[in-house]
């Protein structure tokens, strides 16, 4: 007989099923196994439905260490998350496997919000330990999403649901979150897809508008250009703050839309300022993580016809860490047309000097904190005059932010800041507004100078 005659080995119905219920990677059961575990549970629990709860926890990050030490060593993490959470979870308890980094959990003895969020820090502080790969350790944070039965659901998909949208509210809120579902949760979640509609379609109306602050030399207070500041004011919604909607684009992943649109006004409006005004526009950190980033700016530059030496760019130090390599790959590409490049909110991060030595500014901007008590606080004095001093040493331009007094005027001009913006000078107004701001300016200095 030979090997291609012999008969193929039998697998029981027994075997079939359970290979449908288990995650091959980890032996842990599926969404499968979940869903009649919960289903099982309810079904006891019918006549007296005590609560219990389903979680799912998401390894935060691990996309990147996946990409960067490749698939085998992201196979070998999942499998000791794997065991970390059988290790750990409390009798009675059923971990699985629930989709790619996602892990989920039946904890058929968690009753209320209290117990969820205690079992959810101990396991994140188990899964936070050192993964080891053998030649090097890795380490990974994860969020979590807890639903309570039958508050929360009272059907497996519902539940489910319910723990997904806990889940999402953790990841919004940053790495290493809990969150226990409620109406209250729901509902916000709800206003932001709502919210994130109705600013899609603004973005395709061309709704969304742009509002110019001028950035002046403090000696005389000569205009030198703007800063563009987003504006959404929608017909139901009513005025919405860029902290909110700005942020909803970059978390929902249409920030490129949006900042594309915003760029493009901005550059015509830009086009009737006189030719020595520069525009300076925000760049935000999920930009400054992807590599088409430059391009897209300077083929909307192309197509207004904003020549793009007249062009600065601010972004933040935590923007521009966020995916370091290819922040300095855009930041270098801009400036090899001309674009400058400033540095945002300086001060307020972790390691702002660092981020001088290893990136090329053209621009640093001194945070409000410091400037607002510029004039009370001897800190803030000493802080904005170190800072001015060590720019003036990096051959880089100082531009104060929040100048609301001519006190704060002038000491920023005592301790040689040159450039400054705030309420003092103006605060932003729409691109028609700015052309006659700008002919108000120009009569005053026709009018001082004859």
């Amino acid at each position: 007989m030979t090997t291609t005659d012999r008969p193929l080995p039998q697998v029981s119905q027994n075997e079939l099923q359970a290979m449908a219920y288990r995650d091959p990677l980890t032996g842990l059961g599926n969404r499968y196994r979940l869903r009649d575990k919960v289903r099982a549970v309810a079904t006891e629990r019918a006549d007296d439905p005590a609560p219990f709860t389903i979680g799912i926890a998401n390894l935060d990050g691990f996309k990147p260490i996946n990409d960067l030490f490749g698939s085998a060593a992201g196979d070998e993490i999942l499998c000791q998350v794997a065991h970390r959470l059988k290790a750990c979870i409390p009798d009675g308890a059923t971990v699985t496997r629930h989709d790619g980094d996602e892990f989920a959990f039946l904890l058929p003895l968690i009753f209320e919000k209290t117990s969820a969020e205690r079992l959810g820090q101990m396991i994140k502080e188990v899964l936070s330990a050192p993964y080891d790969l053998g030649d090097r350790n890795v380490r990974l944070s994860a969020s979590f999403g807890f639903a309570i039965y039958p508050f929360a659901g009272e059907e497996f998909e519902d539940l489910l649901k319910s723990a997904e949208t806990a889940l999402y509210r953790s990841k919004r809120r940053g790495r290493g979150q809990i969150t226990v579902y409620s109406r209250e949760i729901a509902q916000e979640m709800k206003r932001a897809t709502q919210l994130e509609q109705a600013l899609r379609n603004a973005i395709i109306a061309d709704a969304v508008d742009v509002h110019f602050q001028p950035i002046v030399r403090i000696r005389d207070g000569a205009v030198l250009g703007f800063e563009a500041l987003a504006r959404w004011n929608d017909a139901d919604l009513g005025f919405v703050s860029p902290a909110i909607f700005v942020p909803l684009a970059e978390e929902r992943g249409f920030i490129d839309a949006l900042s594309e649109a915003l760029l493009r006004k901005a550059a015509e409006a830009a086009l009737a300022w006189p030719r020595d005004m520069f525009l300076s526009f925000n760049l935000s950190s999920a930009q400054l993580m992807d590599p088409g980033t430059a391009l897209s700016i300077l083929s909307t530059l192309s197509r207004v016809g904003l020549d793009p030496s007249r062009v600065e760019l601010e972004i933040t130090e935590t923007a521009v860490m966020s995916s370091a390599d290819t922040a300095q790959r855009i930041i270098n590409d801009l400036r090899r047309v001309g674009i400058r490049i400033s540095l945002d909110d300086f001060g307020t991060g972790q390691s702002s000097l660092g981020r001088l030595r290893d990136f090329t500014f053209d621009k640093v901007k001194i945070d409000r904190a410091f400037v607002s008590q510029i004039t009370t606080d001897r800190a803030s004095e000493h802080i904005v005059k170190a800072i001015v001093a060590m720019c003036e040493g990096l051959d880089l331009q100082v531009v104060a932010e929040g100048i609301e007094t001519s006190a704060d005027a002038a000491k920023l001009k005592e301790l040689g800041c040159s450039m400054g913006q705030g309420y003092l000078y103006g605060r932003p107004i729409d691109a028609q507004a700015t052309l006659a701001y700008l002919q108000g300016c120009k009569r005053a200095t026709e009018a001082h100078t004859a």
